[in-house]
């Protein structure tokens, strides 16, 4: 998500100056929020095209296994956001001036100089370049199933024979123009319009689901996985929970600060219960031979026919979207935050050329869960946490922080490995 920031601020007894480097926050407004429209913005900022490789996931871990991670991640992920509001609040009662912490990158630096924003650059550009990979790789597979093509351009080469690459590779240039428009104030609709559309399809994809499970219910439903599986689904759970870095953004252009925790607990737990019926029921209507996009599972009729292309083109529009943070990153540290298109081009390349090599969307889902949302979600938030708050804290507070740290790692490099293995075990060329 775009996270941002410009302006100095003074920290400590010696108030002394630091330069907050700048960041931009294009899809936020300033108006302050009001509840609902803080709901809103939550549920746009947290639920992606994750959610449809669920019913999938929940597959291969077991149902219940999967309901179990699901909403432990959701409960993982709201105490790692509420750390990150109150490391916030406690550097903002020493910050001297008009500037304030705004952005989970400001937050970084000032607890830790230009490493802190350094890490959390890092892990925001590879999460959301991997969001970016992943939209590609269900737009070229949904296509393709579509229209039952099973050759791409004809030439012998990974990149060019399938009809998985056809499809990616025409999506290339409309990108390269839409990643080129310096603002985002005419995309930002098409990122409501992306939210709505997959609400409503979500919609259709479960009545599709009932219809089909109590027509003949499966008989290879299974509740509990390995622990290969566990980890598998562990990282699609994190991806499914984007949005860690719109914490303190959000935050802060609250009317009523004071029922944040509340506003945000709520929304986690509706998210989650959204997300765990949805997976449940797509993998109660087709058990084992349910797909890695619960999508390619209806048939050809034209309502499903619309629900696929309609998804297509709301990732399709909301790839400059998510792009535009590492674009950010990129223009700042190499640019000196000059619009550049050429860097804009070849990150697009890159994106492209990675979706075209990873065959299953699911599997990429986890890797990029475990490998970054992992270090967002758990790790950093509570590592500034215990940094700014370990002279103060009791041995319980600092078990906690220090624990979620440990937990964070060990998820992180465990289903890191655990996902890799599975994108190239089963004869998968990647």
């Amino acid at each position: 998500m775009a996270i941002g920031c410009n302006g100095k601020a003074a920290i400590g007894e010696s108030s002394k100056e630091l330069l907050l480097p700048k960041e931009e926050t294009p899809i936020l407004e300033n108006s302050k929020s009001c509840l609902p429209k803080t709901f809103a913005n939550f549920f746009i900022a947290i639920v992606g095209a994750g959610v449809l490789g669920l019913p999938y996931t929940f597959m291969r871990t077991g149902w219940i296994t999967g309901l179990v991670t699901l909403f432990s991640v959701a409960a993982l992920t709201y105490h790692g956001m509420m750390l990150l509001i109150h490391t916030r609040k406690r550097l903002d009662l020493s910050l001297i001036g008009d500037s304030k912490i705004s952005s989970f990158g400001d937050l970084g630096f000032v607890v830790c100089g230009p490493i802190g924003r350094f890490a959390v650059d890092v892990m925001i550009v590879l999460a959301q370049v991997g969001f970016c990979i992943g939209y590609l790789i269900f737009i070229g597979n949904t296509l393709s199933h579509l229209l039952s093509l099973s050759k791409g351009f004809g030439i012998g080469i990974p990149l060019f024979s399938s009809a998985k690459s056809l499809y990616i590779w025409g999506c290339f240039p409309f990108q390269l123009g839409l990643t080129s428009i310096p603002s985002l104030t005419l995309l930002a609709p098409l990122s409501i319009f992306a939210d709505v559309a997959q609400i409503g399809a979500m919609g259709v994809v479960m009545v599709e689901d009932v219809m089909t499970f109590t027509n003949q219910w499966p008989s290879d439903i299974h509740a509990f996985g390995t622990v290969s599986t566990f980890f598998y689904g562990l990282g699609v759970a994190l991806y499914s929970f984007e949005g860690v870095g719109m914490a303190i953004p959000l935050e802060a252009e609250m009317k009523d600060k004071s029922k944040y925790g509340k506003i945000l607990a709520l929304s986690m737990f509706l998210i989650a219960l959204m997300y765990g019926t949805f997976g449940v029921m797509g993998y109660f209507a087709f058990g084992s031979s349910t797909k890695d996009i619960v999508t390619s599972n209806m048939g050809k009729g034209v309502l499903s026919t619309l629900v696929k292309v309609g998804l297509c083109i709301n990732l399709f529009f909301t790839f400059p979207l998510m792009l535009n943070p590492a674009f950010e990153v990129f223009e700042r540290r190499f640019c000196e935050g000059n619009y550049c298109v050429w860097m804009r081009w070849i990150l697009v390349l890159g994106v492209t050329l990675v979706a075209l090599l990873v065959p299953n969307f699911a599997d990429f889902m986890s890797l990029v869960g475990s490998s970054t949302c992992c270090t967002l979600g758990f790790i950093l938030p509570a590592l500034f946490h215990y940094k700014v708050f370990k002279e103060d804290m009791d041995r319980k507070g600092a078990f906690f922080d220090l624990g979620l740290i440990a937990l964070g790692v060990f998820f992180g490099v465990s289903g890191t490995w655990y996902s890799l293995v599975e994108m190239f075990a089963d004869g998968k060329n990647v």
